[in-house]
């Protein structure tokens, strides 16, 4: 049964399967890294994680529209993954600017020094390259068979079997 399907269908599994493991861990110490590294207040991190995962699942409609407009899926698939890495070690680079307190202040707001440049600049390099990555790579799987080929439905389950694994 994997012999007969087409080497992007495994390309795209493993990619969703990465990108879902990078979403689902970061999120799972995104409000503990806020709270214990950055000194934010519970409330103002609880601000901040909805606000983040608002616009996660806000710009795949304008990086939809995009890709459907201008770019096509492919250009801004590549675009999205980009956003998302430069995302991910503009986070790592703020938890590599920690450096612990004697005293540990709670804020309810941002204090703007590196760390937290560095962390707001992950935060939405993140959610941008989501906004192009997510609506466009599903509709990848679809464009690798024919309308009527039998093969599609087993396609999609391979590629969604990626996306459950990545969680």
């Amino acid at each position: 049964m994997l012999k007969q399907h087409p080497k992007g269908l495994y390309l795209l599994f493993t990619t969703e399967m990465w990108e879902r493991f990078s979403y689902y861990g970061m999120r799972a110490i995104l409000s503990l890294y806020m709270i214990k590294a950055m000194f934010f207040s519970t409330a103002f991190t609880s601000s901040i994680y909805g606000y983040y995962t608002g616009m996660v699942y806000l710009t795949p409609l304008i990086g939809g529209y995009i890709a459907d407009r201008y770019w096509g899926n492919r250009k801004s698939i590549i675009f999205g993954g980009l956003l998302m890495a430069l995302g991910q070690f503009s986070l790592a680079t703020s938890s590599y600017l920690y450096s612990p307190q004697s005293v540990a202040i709670t804020n309810s707001f941002f204090v703007f020094n590196n760390q937290t440049v560095f962390f707001l600049l992950g935060l939405f390099l993140l959610v941008l390259g989501n906004g192009f990555f997510k609506p466009n790579i599903s509709s990848m799987v679809g464009f690798l068979y024919s309308d009527n080929d039998g093969r599609r439905d087993s396609a999609f389950t391979i590629f969604y079997m990626g996306i459950n694994l990545g969680h």
